[in-house]
């Protein structure tokens, strides 16, 4: 096979069948360490803000408050962070608001320091770190479509997805572990992971910049809207996303669950949030090993749908081992409809929109995880915890069920729409 050439970076022949020769280029293994390194910086980060938070308050409210504080920043600056995306480095964006995390991580350890006992500036560092996630995720999911062949695509991004599940698996152990010796070991030992993030990511070379150029205007803001809504395929995966996470969000009411349904501390705390990623990961390999080749769409509901069904179990249950079995099957569930999801934004979108189509599937991400965590924290000062969780999940069962009806032509989905042109090259897969 020829070598490819990628914005006129020329990478090493690639084997399609070995998924794991794309780590030759320097710049994919670069990017995958620092994400890795990033993503369990801020999973450590989390734990030890909602347990210090709710330790502060045992407010549920407050808990959500930790969510809505990271995603209303997406509402005013995602369609700005969209076209950034795609008319500058990519690689240079996602290193800037690594740094910027990093000095949100420096923030919190300081304010702990201080023990002030006041939670206000704590959410005031986590809108800088909201900020700086809305500039992120567009470049984040456009960047590695610019780094490897079109033929190993989805291998990359079963890679990226498997690297981030084990993130999401360590990063809450360790923070949860850690924690017991103070917050600010937590956040020191975070801090040194962001900061080699920032360096690997500096170390990276360019690759390439995305073709918009002139100023900006409300039709350039506003084209990967309109693109999405234009996809009923793309609409349809991302707002089944949007809404099911949305109601059956319940990871955020861990550390309350943890404490006031189990009676455990922040070391269990850990083990919980780690359980929905290592559901992840597990599915991550079973796909790598055994591809999913057909039936696409029904794959995501049954996803979904294990996603809502987890959920209800965790509330009603108060039994440990019960509650870290469903949460790994939440995790499982979840994992396969996020994979399609992304997937279908990739192969669907031109790279000359992909950074302003990112950054529309990034306000149905920061909806369905940060709101949803707001949400919850809502319904549980409302209704209760148990009830919030076990309402929740039913929520997301009912979702799934009219998502199959208003798109149907999604539910009876078979392949990926780039699967024909891809089909010599690499098998077709539907993993987290």
């Amino acid at each position: 096979m020829a070598s490819d050439t990628v914005y006129g970076m020329r990478l090493d022949p690639i084997s399609p069948a070995d998924g794991f020769a794309v780590l030759r280029n320097r710049n994919v293994s670069f990017y995958l360490v620092a994400r890795f390194l990033g993503t369990i910086a801020v999973q450590m980060m989390s734990v030890a803000v909602g347990w210090q938070i709710y330790a502060l308050t045992h407010s549920l409210f407050d808990l959500g408050l930790i969510g809505l504080a990271q995603f209303a920043p997406f509402l005013v600056l995602i369609l700005w962070a969209g076209h950034v995306a795609d008319s500058h480095d990519r690689r240079v964006i996602v290193m800037l608001c690594m740094a910027v995390q990093l000095l949100c991580n420096l923030g919190l350890m300081a304010l702990t320091w201080s023990d002030t006992g006041a939670v206000w500036p704590v959410f005031a560092v986590l809108v800088l770190y909201g900020s700086a996630r809305a500039f992120m995720m567009p470049a984040q999911q456009a960047v590695l479509r610019n780094l490897v062949p079109d033929q190993v695509f989805a291998r990359a991004v079963a890679l990226n997805s498997s690297t981030m599940t084990v993130a999401r698996i360590l990063g809450p152990v360790l923070g949860g572990l850690l924690y017991g010796f103070g917050a600010n070991v937590v956040y020191l030992l975070s801090s040194v992971m962001l900061a080699v993030s920032v360096l690997l990511m500096a170390g990276t070379c360019s690759a390439g910049r995305a073709s918009v150029k002139g100023p900006m205007s409300w039709h350039t803001l506003l084209e990967g809207l309109h693109f999405v809504r234009s996809r009923p395929v793309v609409l349809g995966a991302i707002s089944l996303d949007l809404f099911a996470v949305l109601f059956g969000g319940a990871t955020a009411l861990l550390p309350a669950y943890a404490h006031d349904v189990l009676h455990a501390g922040p070391s269990s705390l850990g083990l919980l949030r780690t359980a929905p990623g290592a559901g992840a990961a597990l599915g991550s390999i079973a796909l790598a090993i055994w591809p999913v080749q057909r039936r696409v769409g029904a794959w995501m509901f049954g996803g979904v749908a294990v996603f809502g069904l987890a959920t209800i179990v965790m509330g009603l249950t108060a039994s440990f081992m019960v509650a870290l079995a469903a949460l790994f099957l939440l995790g499982l569930g979840d994992s396969v409809s996020v994979y399609i999801r992304h997937l279908l934004v990739q192969y669907e979108t031109p790279d000359a929109i992909r950074g302003r189509v990112s950054a529309v599937n990034a306000v149905f991400i920061g909806a369905s995880n940060e709101l949803g965590e707001f949400e919850s924290g809502l319904t549980a000062s409302w209704l209760g915890l148990v009830r919030a969780i076990v309402i929740g999940g039913v929520a997301t069962l009912c979702v799934t069920a009219a998502w199959i009806r208003l798109f149907p032509v999604l539910s009876r989905m078979d392949r990926f729409p780039h699967h024909a042109s891809e089909a010599d090259h690499v098998t077709s897969i539907d993993k987290p």
